[in-house]
């Protein structure tokens, strides 16, 4: 497998591609990096440049650094958009007691929220207090799709990717329900650790999820219950929203947040989160409360 990554080496970003433990210098292969030294240049580039990438991995004569020997940053530093999707399987809306949806719930994360797969994730204890996890499958977009079908879809998905939607309950759903702001504070969106092309994956409705705190499974699920599945959150989207390449879409959480706890259990600072995909990835992050 081949995963598209942002790494950094004495203090440079670069963009790369994992194999075999490996990670393959993609700038020193000849490919350009984006203004941050990520991924963005070579994603908006479309396919001439992903088959420039992709004779580049084959040939793997450029310099390569072992995987534990580089930091991995976020894929796209700032993707031009990053949109949530709100109550995408059906346990999730039982235990936040709200009614199942009859079409996609839209929300949007600040491109200024994300951070990279092993960031420590932070909040000030002046702004929020209810701290909450949710484990979701990233989608990356990888060319300009608008009014798109369903059935033509998975043709404009770059690859597939680990988000934790971190989320302050208390912003998101207390006093205005500022959801954009709950959801958006900076560090709330860390993901990666790469971008697994979709070539990669053999059925993106059929991935395990799961996600724990200091080590404690708190969600376990499958993408095969995602009540609005990939082809039709692009479709609807796309409907009246240019969707550009490096977006990238959340597409919902399942069930087992600390908001659907009798007693919740909300994030506090030192708690270690891992969010886990098959056949994609694992990011862990560390919550650290500021004062």
């Amino acid at each position: 497998m081949v995963q598209l990554v942002t790494f950094s080496v004495d203090g440079s970003k670069r963009p790369g591609a994992i194999k075999d433990d490996r990670v393959l210098d993609l700038q020193a292969a000849g490919l350009p990096a984006g203004q941050a030294g990520d991924l963005s240049e070579i994603v908006q580039g479309g396919e001439p440049l992903l088959a420039r990438v992709r004779s580049a991995v084959a040939d793997w004569k450029a310099q390569d650094y072992a995987v534990d020997a580089v930091r991995l940053e976020a894929p796209i530093q700032h993707p031009p958009k990053v949109i949530g999707i709100g109550l995408n399987y059906i346990d999730h809306c039982r235990e936040a007691n709200m009614d199942v949806p009859t079409e996609p719930v839209i929300f949007t994360k600040h491109s200024t929220s994300v951070t990279g797969p092993y960031d420590d994730v932070h909040w000030y204890e002046d702004v929020c207090h209810d701290m909450d996890y949710e484990v979701e499958l990233g989608v990356v977009i990888g060319k300009k799709a608008s009014r798109v079908s369903e059935s033509d879809a998975l043709d404009y998905v770059l690859g597939y990717t680990v988000v934790n939607d971190v989320s302050a309950r208390d912003l998101q759903l207390g006093g205005a329900g500022q959801w954009d702001i709950g959801k958006s504070l900076d560090t709330f969106c860390p993901y990666g650790p790469s971008i697994v092309t979709a070539n990669e994956i053999a059925d993106p409705h059929d991935l395990d999820l799961s996600l724990s705190v200091n080590g404690e499974i708190r969600q376990t699920s499958n993408t095969s219950n995602l009540i609005f599945k990939i082809p039709a959150l692009i479709a609807y989207l796309s409907k009246g929203i240019t969707l550009l390449p490096g977006d990238l879409i959340a597409t919902g959480t399942p069930f087992g947040v600390a908001l659907g706890m009798k007693e919740p259990k909300w994030l506090k600072d030192g708690d270690v989160c891992e969010a886990s995909v098959d056949g994609v990835g694992t990011i862990r992050n560390t919550m650290r409360l500021r004062s």
